[in-house]
């Protein structure tokens, strides 16, 4: 950790309400690093788990956060919060699998016509 460098105490809430990864990180951490710990840290005895860091998003305040970017440049509150913890949400999203569900084409019709 670079000296002088600001810190922020973060806990992740998944779906169930239980909170994991709670720790203190540098500003400088990047949002794909984050994930990469929560993907390792998921409790065992969860029915939902990620298997990889692409299948977690990330949201605080309503935002997901980007991959491409650290704590600092995803506005997070570093230093505003004094002695306070900030929780960020985990949404265990696993990537889709390339195939587009397709609605029959008589459906299709039978919609086109009804609004004819």
């Amino acid at each position: 950790m670079a000296e002088g460098e600001e810190q922020v105490e973060l806990k992740f809430r998944i779906y169930d309400g239980t909170d994991i990864g709670h720790g203190t990180y540098i500003s400088s951490t990047a949002i794909s690093v984050l994930k990469q710990r929560l993907v390792h840290q998921w409790p065992q005895d969860k029915s939902i788990a990620p298997k990889s860091a692409g299948d977690i998003k990330l949201i605080h305040a309503g935002k997901i956060l980007d991959d491409g970017r650290t704590l600092a440049e995803s506005r997070i509150p570093i230093g505003d919060v004094s002695g306070g913890v900030i929780t960020m949400h985990v949404v265990v999203q696993p990537p889709n699998s390339g195939k587009k569900t397709e609605k029959n084409p008589s459906e299709t019709q039978r919609c086109l016509c009804a609004i004819l």
